[in-house]
């Protein structure tokens, strides 16, 4: 039998988008998964949507939090509950491609690998494609991690088994870094990818990764909070980071209205 794997989504305020990402679970080619709601008292009828999957399909959980956490306990509270081999992350606005899953626990299992990851696509919030397609890099150690958050949360998966459950630390934003760097750290070995996209990630208006002030200030926070490094060493490490977002990171985002 296939391993079991868990999928972590959290949910706030998603009731425009949760349908096309639970049934883009449940269109996986692969079977043998678990889906772990965990609402964040959502204000909407996310709630409503979600239980009517819930009702349909035994593998579909939901777990509501009795006040508002944040996604990094949410996000944790699912993994907490989860009991399968493998654990993947999928927000309740983005979406999987139906080979998504089957590729990547394949490609784990013949390469023993613990941690993998694979490219994405960019799509707006009526699930309009931006013709954007965010290439993954072959590999990646801890050191070279560091530099960049090169891992797309909605592709990454890891062998809970091998790594234990690992989790985010509390910071609003940018805890799926942490998680990751845990995950590579704990491993030994470098994360692999699928290099094709396998996933939808979708973009919000007034989001994070539109405003990139605040993308620097919670990229610092990762250095000097949730790493622990010295203020200077943060600084250093924030001016590795720009270097590598100009320089490498940028060109692994390529235009798709040609291919």
């Amino acid at each position: 039998m296939k391993p079991l794997v868990s999928i972590i989504t959290p949910l706030f305020n998603s009731e425009a988008f949760i349908s096309e990402t639970i049934n883009s679970v449940i269109n996986q080619t692969y079977k043998n998964w678990e889906l772990l709601l965990i609402d964040d008292c959502s204000t909407d009828k996310t709630i409503e949507i979600a239980h009517q999957f819930v009702l349909k399909f035994p593998n579909i959980k939901l777990i509501k939090n009795d006040k508002n956490l944040g996604a990094a306990i949410t996000r944790n509270k699912g993994i907490e509950a989860s009991q399968g081999t493998y654990i993947a992350f999928l927000d309740g606005d983005d979406v999987w491609k139906p080979e998504k899953l089957e590729k990547q626990i394949a490609y784990m299992q013949a390469e023993n690998c613990d941690v993998c990851f694979s490219g994405y696509e960019q799509i707006d919030e009526a699930g309009k494609p931006l013709n954007k397609l965010i290439k993954a890099l072959p590999e990646l150690t801890y050191q070279k991690y560091l530099k960049s958050n090169y891992i797309g949360n909605l592709t990454g998966i890891y062998n809970a088994t091998v790594l234990g459950k690992i989790k985010a630390p509390d910071l609003r934003k940018r805890q799926d870094w942490l998680l990751w760097l845990a995950a590579i750290k704990k491993s030994g070995k470098p994360a692999k990818s699928i290099e094709e996209s396998l996933a939808y990630y979708r973009v919000r208006k007034n989001s994070m990764s539109a405003n990139k002030l605040n993308l620097l200030k919670y990229n610092y926070l990762v250095y000097r909070k949730g790493l622990g490094f010295s203020t200077i060493k943060s600084v250093y490490y924030m001016l590795i980071f720009l270097n590598e977002h100009f320089f490498v990171k940028s060109k692994l985002i390529v235009s798709t209205e040609k291919i």
